[in-house]
C-alpha cells in the first residue's frame, strides 16, 4: 500500500483515501500514480464501486507545487499529463465512483472530484480552479458538461470561489450531505452500482459517456508546453 494512498477494499466497494493531509492532500507525482494504479485494479478486480475521499481538513489541495524549484518545464508537462490520464480512468471507469469532498478544493483536486458520477460534498465544501492564471486547461471542458458552457465561462475567467450550495444549484455537486452520513451515500451507491452487472453497468456508462480523451490531452499538453509555464506558475503561486 502506498504511504499517501489508503486502499479499502469491501468486497465489490474499494475506497481510496487521499493520505496526505499536513498537504491538505495535494496531488505529488507519487499519489498521482498510485491513484492511476488503484482506480486501474479496482476496474480489474470486479469491484462495482470506487469512492474517492480525503484524510484530514480537505478532499485535495490539488497539484502539488512543493518542489516547483527543482522540476523543469518537461517535469511539469509530464506531471500534469499524468493527472490528465487519472481524470480519464477514472471518468472511463465501468465502476460507479464517487466523490466525497469537504474543505477547501483547489485545481485538479476540483477536476478530480468532478471526474466522479457522484460527486457528493459537505455543507463545509468549496471550490476553486485557478489554473487558467498560469495558462493551464485542465478539466475545462468535463466541467462546463456538467454546468454549461455559460456557467463555467463566468467561474473560471474569475477563478471564482463557489461553495457546495451553489455547486449543488450549478450541477457540479449531485447531493450535499455531511460526512456522518457518507456511510449511507456509500450503500446506496454498493446498492445502485448491484442493480445491473458489471457488464451492463459498463456499457451504460460507455453508452452515457461524453469524454472526449484525445481532446482534452491536447487542450492540456498545448497550454502546458507554451514556453514560461515555470514562470506563470511561480507568478501565479507568488500572487495569490
Amino acid at each position: 500500500m502506498s504511504a499517501v494512498l489508503q486502499v479499502e477494499r469491501r468486497g465489490a466497494l474499494h475506497v481510496l483515501t487521499l493520505a496526505r493531509p499536513a498537504k491538505m492532500n495535494a496531488l505529488s507525482a507519487e499519489l498521482v500514480e498510485a491513484l492511476i494504479a488503484a482506480v486501474d485494479a479496482a476496474a480489474a478486480q470486479g469491484a462495482a464501486v470506487i469512492v474517492l475521499r480525503g484524510e484530514g481538513r480537505n478532499f485535495s489541495a490539488g497539484f502539488d507545487f512543493g518542489d516547483l524549484d527543482t522540476q523543469s518545464e518537461g517535469d511539469l508537462l509530464l506531471r500534469f499529463v499524468r493527472i490528465e490520464t487519472l481524470l480519464q480512468r477514472l471518468a472511463a471507469s465501468p465502476c460507479l465512483t464517487v466523490g466525497l469532498a469537504h474543505g477547501r478544493n483547489f485545481g485538479a483536486g476540483v477536476d478530480l472530484f468532478g471526474a466522479c458520477k457522484w460527486r457528493v460534498a459537505a455543507p463545509d465544501a468549496s471550490f476553486r480552479m485557478p489554473g487558467l492564471k498560469f495558462g493551464l486547461v485542465l478539466g475545462t471542458r468535463r466541467f462546463a458538461a456538467l454546468v454549461g458552457a455559460e456557467r463555467a465561462r463566468a467561474i473560471l475567467e474569475q477563478a471564482s470561489v463557489f461553495d457546495a450550495s451553489q455547486a449543488y444549484r450549478d450541477g457540479f455537486v449531485s447531493h450535499v450531505a455531511a460526512p456522518e452520513g457518507w456511510a449511507d451515500i456509500e450503500r446506496q451507491a454498493g446498492d445502485a452500482a448491484a442493480a445491473l452487472s458489471g457488464a451492463s453497468r459498463a456499457q451504460l456508462y460507455a453508452a452515457l459517456s461524453a469524454e472526449q480523451p484525445d481532446a482534452d490531452l491536447a487542450r492540456l499538453v498545448r497550454s502546458a508546453a507554451e514556453p514560461g509555464l515555470k514562470a506563470r506558475i511561480a507568478a501565479y503561486l507568488q500572487a495569490r
